[in-house]
């Protein structure tokens, strides 16, 4: 029998090619279009129900999260209670979700439940009752939520940052305040409800082992030609209007620590360099050997973590750098911080540590479509942006592959020109 040698380390491999499951489309009777994963070896599936009916298509504010959570809340012939009931004796569950543009409510159940459960699930989405009494409840609880949230200097951060980017008026950078807890009403709820949660704005992905009859059932409940197809949603479109200051520091009296947050609109995955940006990040402060990681946090000790991100919504994006750091150095963190910035600009990374990277991207990748909830939650990722999934995601292999030093200096020269970020700190 061969020993390991347990004091070599193994040989670092790259990965070479992917195999990646493309979804099955197909189309409900009432003409909802449903893409479905079906993999894996359990007896479970997922039904994402996916309507635009984000904070982008709300007149006011919370109006948007409101809705979609309120839709577990109580039907035409169900209470919150036998709602919640039904589900937890089938050992099933619901998860809901409100984003920038989309707003999602997901079943997750085994496949012998699904005939069950179907016509409450069907019911919430089509026919919520949004009761008084749990409403207020609802908004009790997220208000008292946001009082301590608003006690962490990092959420502030996010909220002014968000705002000094796309404007205060601008649906990227409208933030809810205390109190516009205290200004929803039923009837909006209701209303958007109406205007938004219907069969001509929904696209369904199913994840799991998708049966034949258990497609057959969704077709019966979701699929039904009765069920209202409002008009076309209309594409509103709203001006950025950026904070003049690109500098903002908020003091927060007694606070140990600052938030900050520096950052710049940058474009959505539509944009050719999307992918070329995403490495660099990467590099920035993507993972955790990244070097704002190295420097900010191994090498100064200025926090316990530091990070950057690119986030990508359907009519724009933007890069982010997040930190929070001892409130004694928060000017030397922020300096650091644009040290990074500018010699990623100035000298090309080393063929050792790029190497590096492209192995992480490469593993981490891998591991993100590991199994049909993975495959599906890259594919909801992507969805809206019109690209073929499989296509899609070979480019962006490609793109960790092929990408070289000199590329990725190119890119910080382009895009990281220190006069075109804002900043935002909230602290001491």
């Amino acid at each position: 029998m061969k020993t390991i040698d347990r004091k070599k380390q193994p040989d670092i491999k790259s990965i070479e090619e992917f195999s990646l499951k493309s979804p099955q489309e197909q189309k409900l009777d009432n003409g909802i279009p449903t893409y479905c994963f079906d993999a894996g070896t359990q007896d479970v599936i997922r039904i994402d129900c996916i309507f635009e009916a984000g904070t982008w298509h709300q007149d006011t504010k919370l109006t948007a999260f409101s809705t979609i959570k309120m839709l577990t809340e109580g039907s035409k012939n169900y209470t919150a209670a036998q709602i919640a009931e039904v589900f937890d004796a089938h050992g099933a569950f619901l998860e809901t979700e409100s984003e920038r543009d989309n707003a999602c409510i997901s079943l997750y159940t085994l496949n012998k439940h699904l005939k069950t459960l179907l016509p409450y699930f069907t019911e919430l989405i089509r026919e919520p009752k949004f009761p008084e009494h749990e409403l207020d409840v609802f908004l009790s609880n997220k208000k008292q939520e946001h009082l301590v949230a608003m006690q962490r200097v990092n959420f502030l951060a996010k909220i002014k940052f968000i705002e000094q980017l796309f404007g205060k008026d601008h649906p990227y950078g409208k933030m809810a305040q205390i109190e516009d807890y205290d200004q929803v009403d039923r009837s909006d709820l209701i209303n958007f409800h109406k205007k938004y949660y219907h069969s001509g704005n929904l696209k369904i992905i199913l994840s799991g082992k998708i049966k034949t009859d258990s497609f057959h059932l969704i077709n019966t409940y979701l699929g039904n030609k009765d069920w209202r197809k409002n008009k076309a949603i209309e594409e509103k479109t709203y001006p950025i209007q950026p904070l003049v200051d690109k500098k903002i520091f908020v003091p927060k009296q007694n606070a140990l620590q600052s938030g900050i947050r520096i950052g710049k609109i940058l474009f959505t995955k539509h944009h050719p360099d999307f992918f070329g940006m995403y490495i660099l990040n990467t590099i920035l402060g993507g993972y955790f050997g990244s070097r704002l990681m190295s420097n900010i946090r191994e090498d100064k000790g200025y926090t316990y973590g530091i990070g950057s991100g690119m986030v990508s919504m359907k009519h724009n994006g933007y890069l982010y750098i997040s930190s929070e750091v001892g409130a004694d150095v928060r000017k030397e963190a922020v300096k650091e911080i644009y040290k990074e910035l500018d010699l990623l600009k100035k000298k090309p990374i080393s063929n050792e540590e790029l190497n590096l990277v492209k192995n992480y991207l490469y593993g981490s990748f891998i591991r993100s479509i590991d199994g049909p909830f993975a495959l599906a939650d890259r594919f909801i990722s992507m969805f809206h942006y019109g690209y073929d999934f499989k296509e899609y995601y070979q480019r962006y292999f490609d793109t960790i592959k092929k990408i070289t030093p000199q590329d990725l200096l190119h890119l910080a020269n382009t895009y990281f020109d220190i006069d075109t970020f804002s900043e935002t700190v909230i602290g001491q």
